[in-house]
């Protein structure tokens, strides 16, 4: 690669040609429940890759869904990613593609399509491009349920994963995430009629409450940690004590013992009311990305920066989950929020700050180059 000075100048040069390459990958929409949608993009970043990278990819389908994999050479980092997004198919025709003063804006630009863009660009910019790795996966916004070993068995074969996940608020990089768990309470109990004998019944409405109630302690404010109930169902008709009732909780923490010592609070809930049953399902969905596996890349980020004579990017602990969790969890040093700058990701007025991208580019090529030459 060139100095990594030139590096942002050539990037520079590039953008009308980044701009483009958005456009295209926004306008081929990819909401995460299209099996049909998701593929035809697979297809064109395997196109789009396989000249950026030089090398055709590896196409991966799980459960009907195209993964495009370009695996690291001797260990060499990984650009990790995702191409689904949460917006509806049909989407693009209420909020088209636009770029206005320096600004773009359409489904899925910010979350990730943008921060793809610059991991194309970026790998191909690099000098050991042939040691760089990729993965794109198309179910992370449903929470990778599908994908998830292909994360841990790519990234296991990596030295570093740097995620192209959006930078938070200004460009500042993620250097630690919540892990996140999900539980379902399914309250069984017995129907009666609610004026003649409801003594007769067992109300699981009035057990939810108190299955609701129970959880506020649990959760540790000092520590971050979350426990939050969600979605709650409870009954059939207004006449009837019910005898069926649901509960979700999300819980989030900083760290695994956190999250292990909810789940383990999860999974011993007993009833309240007698003769009231309770049944737990769900569990640990993400362990956290502990700010420990950041460190050492965040340095590396900062230092190349610093030969780029750009500011060095802040950095934030993030409440949500990505793919990032998965690989710091099985202990490869990983950095998150080295994509796009912009704001509002899953809003209708989700935007890209376009001026920004060749720096990040820049940015990103310069910090896989430094990794490539000290392993």
């Amino acid at each position: 690669m060139a100095s990594p000075k030139r590096c942002l100048e050539d990037m520079s040069a590039e953008l009308d040609a980044m701009v483009v390459l958005l456009r295209d990958l926004v306008t081929c929409e990819s909401p995460s429940e299209d099996r049909a949608a998701l593929n035809r993009c697979a297809e064109l970043l395997a196109a789009v890759g396989t000249r950026f990278l030089g090398r055709e990819p590896e196409r991966v389908v799980l459960d009907g869904i195209t993964n495009l994999v370009w695996r690291p050479r001797g260990r060499g980092p990984l650009l990790l990613g995702h191409y689904d997004t949460v917006w509806p198919m049909g989407t693009l025709a209420e909020l088209p593609f636009s770029v206005r003063e320096g600004v773009a804006r359409g489904p899925g630009v910010f979350d990730m399509k943008a921060g793809i863009v610059q991991m194309l660009y970026a790998a191909r910019a690099c000098a050991a491009r042939d040691r760089v790795g990729m993965l794109l996966t198309g179910d992370e916004e449903t929470g990778s349920l599908i994908s998830r070993a292909l994360v841990e068995e790519v990234a296991a074969e990596s030295g570093a994963v740097l995620v192209g996940e959006p930078s938070a608020d200004g460009g500042a990089v993620k250097v630690a995430r919540k892990g996140v768990a999900r539980f379902r309470v399914e309250v069984g109990g017995r129907a009666a009629h609610a004026g003649l004998e409801p003594e007769l019944g067992v109300n699981t409405t009035v057990e939810l409450a108190h299955q609701v109630l129970a959880l506020v302690p649990v959760a540790r404010a000092e520590l971050g940690t979350t426990v939050t109930p969600t979605v709650a169902a409870s009954g059939s008709t207004v006449n009837t004590v019910p005898e069926a009732a649901t509960l979700a909780v999300d819980v989030r923490a900083w760290n695994r013992a956190e999250l292990d010592r909810v789940a383990r609070h999860m999974e011993g809930l007993r009833a309240v009311l007698p003769q009231a049953v309770i049944s737990v399902s769900g569990g640990v969905n993400r362990y956290p990305l502990e700010e420990a596996m950041s460190l050492d890349l965040l340095a590396r980020v900062r230092a190349a920066a610093r030969e780029m004579g750009v500011p060095e990017p802040e950095t934030v602990r993030s409440g949500g989950g990505s793919d990032g969790n998965l690989t710091a969890a099985i202990g490869i040093p990983t950095l998150d929020g080295m994509g796009a700058v912009g704001g509002h990701p899953h809003a209708r007025d989700e935007f890209v700050d376009i001026t920004s991208m060749p720096m990040r580019t820049a940015l990103l090529a310069t910090t896989i180059d430094g990794l490539c030459a000290t392993e």
